[in-house]
C-alpha cells in the first residue's frame, strides 16, 4: 500500500534479492490470445510471421505489435495507409504510421519525411522509428517492421509490411521515438 490512506498497488509482494531490494514485482500479465498475443518478458517475438508482444510492456506497444500484425500481409502500395487508415495496401511510411496511431500515438499519417520531426531525437526504450525522406521502419521491443528486405535472413513472402529482425546497421537514418517510450 502507498503511504497517506491511497489505495493499494496492483504488484505483488516477491522475495527482495529477486527485485534488488524492492520487494514488488509486476502484476501479472493478461493471457495470450489469438488477436492479442503475448510472450513472457519484456522482449517481443516473431512466431510464423506473427508477432508477440512482451507480456510486461506499456499498453502503446502492444497495442502497436498488435496492429502490425493486422497489416503484416498487406501488399505493398506507393501511398498506402495514407489517407485511410484501413486500407488494402500500406506504403513504407503508412505502415508506420498505422502501428502509431493504433499506438494512440499519431493522429495523422505521416510520410517518411514528415516523420524525421516526429516524437522526441534518438532511441527509445520500447519503440524507435528509423526515417529517412526515402524511406521509414519501425522497431519495436526487439522486433521490426518494415515493407524492405534489408537485413531479413528469411524473408516471407510478398511485399509490404512484414515483421523482421533488426536492423545491423541503421546507418542513414534518423532515429525518433515517442516521450516515454
Amino acid at each position: 500500500m502507498t503511504g497517506g490512506g491511497a489505495t493499494p498497488t496492483t504488484q505483488t509482494p516477491v522475495a527482495p534479492a529477486a527485485t534488488g531490494g524492492a520487494g514488488l514485482a509486476p502484476a501479472p500479465a493478461a493471457p495470450s490470445t489469438p488477436q492479442r498475443p503475448t510472450v513472457p518478458g519484456t522482449r517481443a517475438k516473431i512466431i510464423k510471421g506473427v508477432a508477440y508482444a512482451p507480456a510486461y510492456a506499456p499498453i502503446q506497444v502492444k497495442k502497436a505489435i498488435w496492429a502490425g500484425n493486422q497489416i503484416r500481409l498487406k501488399p505493398y502500395a506507393v501511398g498506402g495507409g495514407h489517407g485511410r487508415w484501413k486500407d488494402s495496401a500500406y506504403d513504407c511510411s503508412g505502415s508506420v504510421s498505422y502501428l502509431l496511431h493504433a499506438a494512440g500515438l499519431l493522429k495523422v499519417s505521416e510520410d517518411s519525411g514528415q516523420m524525421e520531426s516526429w516524437g522526441k531525437k534518438g532511441i527509445g526504450q520500447w519503440i524507435t522509428v528509423y526515417t529517412n525522406p526515402g524511406h521509414a521502419f519501425i522497431e519495436i521491443a526487439g522486433i521490426r517492421m518494415d515493407t524492405s528486405r534489408e537485413g531479413d535472413p528469411h524473408p516471407p513472402p510478398g511485399t509490404g509490411p512484414r515483421w523482421r529482425p533488426l536492423m545491423t546497421s541503421t546507418a542513414g537514418y534518423i532515429a525518433r521515438h515517442p516521450a516515454y517510450l
